[in-house]
């Protein structure tokens, strides 16, 4: 998959108002809604967008986040840290500011301009705690799980209307959870990191009572990454409400040839060794989604705990490759009441 642009040029398609705010206004850029100082921008103007989870270096030009966006990393260091925000009932998602942010210089609509302005990705990192023992980095020739937004990429709609099939799954709230069978030898990943088996290891410890280890090798199948969301209690929130750890599978990947299996096969898979799998919502032939509004209603919804679910995500029943985030097909569409009560 592509580098994630989390910083790009992009321009200003449309500006609404916002009811009772005299002093800014909602601007619109890709399929995102963004708040901005009323008449910074016109339609068409050229911007800046910045994503959310986008984490802005301390600098002079970013200085008006400090009150609301200010946080210190062990790994980052000092910054911004972008989310979503509410001002005046209007979600922001994200910010977009002029192009006098930049150095001087020629730039086209999509560049990407996250190294330039020293932006990372915000991220909380893995501690040694009661997850585990970190016995090293993620594996190389195992692609990590980071699904894209539709606001980000709404020309993915239309790759949709060309798929044969596809299929909505429960975005569950939790952590993101590798486990792997590679020349016969076992092992757990978080979402960065390795884990060692011992019993400080939750997911381990999951493996170890679903007989993983010993189920994948009496199965035969070859080299595999099975992939889904870690949930329970101690776990985020535990916002699906469980009294034990689950883990829910969304992908498997064939590591011989690096291709993901297609719904069938994996659903399959997770019968034979006796795994839950995220909820499938709903599956049919034509993508009658036609823009990103429709599909954030779409995503909204609870979980059965009463809280609400963090999204959806989107992938064809048998998996394509997409010339526009240059990988397998797929995107999540978040559930803003989550994004804004949870």
């Amino acid at each position: 998959m592509g580098k994630r642009k989390l910083a790009s040029i992009q321009y200003v398609h449309h500006i609404s108002s916002i009811e009772g705010a005299d002093r800014i206004e909602c601007v619109h850029v890709l399929g995102w809604k963004c708040v901005a100082n009323k008449g910074q921008f016109r339609v068409g103007d050229y911007c800046v967008y910045m994503e959310v989870d986008s984490f802005l270096p301390i600098s002079e030009q970013f200085e008006f986040l400090r009150k609301s966006s200010y946080k210190k990393s062990e790994v980052l260091g000092e910054g911004f840290r972008l989310k979503t925000q509410n001002f005046k009932g209007q979600i922001s998602q994200g910010l977009v500011q002029p192009l006098s942010i930049l150095p001087e210089g020629e730039y086209h609509l999509g560049d990407d301009v996250t190294d330039l302005l020293g932006i990372k990705k915000w991220e909380i990192e893995e501690r040694v705690t009661n997850t585990g023992t970190v016995t090293g980095e993620f594996p190389a020739g195992i692609s990590k799980t980071d699904e894209l937004r539709v606001q980000s990429y709404p020309e993915l709609i239309e790759e949709f209307k060309n798929v044969s099939g596809y299929y909505i799954s429960t975005k569950m709230d939790g952590t993101s959870v590798t486990m792997y069978w590679k020349d016969g030898c076992f092992g757990v990943c978080g979402r960065n990191y390795e884990y060692a088996d011992d019993d400080n290891c939750a997911m381990w410890k999951y493996a170890h009572k679903k007989n993983l280890p010993e189920r994948l090798k009496k199965c035969g199948i070859g080299n595999i990454a099975i992939q889904g969301e870690f949930c329970g209690p101690g776990i985020q929130k535990n916002r699906l409400g469980l009294i034990r750890p689950e883990w829910f599978v969304f992908t498997v990947i064939d590591l011989d040839n690096q291709r993901r299996y297609p719904l069938d096969k994996m659903q399959a898979l997770c019968e034979q060794l006796m795994l839950a799998m995220v909820p499938i919502e709903e599956v049919a032939s034509e993508f009658p989604y036609g823009n990103v509004v429709e599909l954030l209603t779409r995503a909204n919804g609870k979980y059965d705990s009463g809280h609400h679910k963090e999204g959806i995500v989107i992938r064809p029943v048998i998996p394509v490759y997409s010339p526009t985030i240059e990988g397998p097909l797929s995107m999540k569409v978040l559930n803003n009441d989550y994004l804004l009560k949870e």
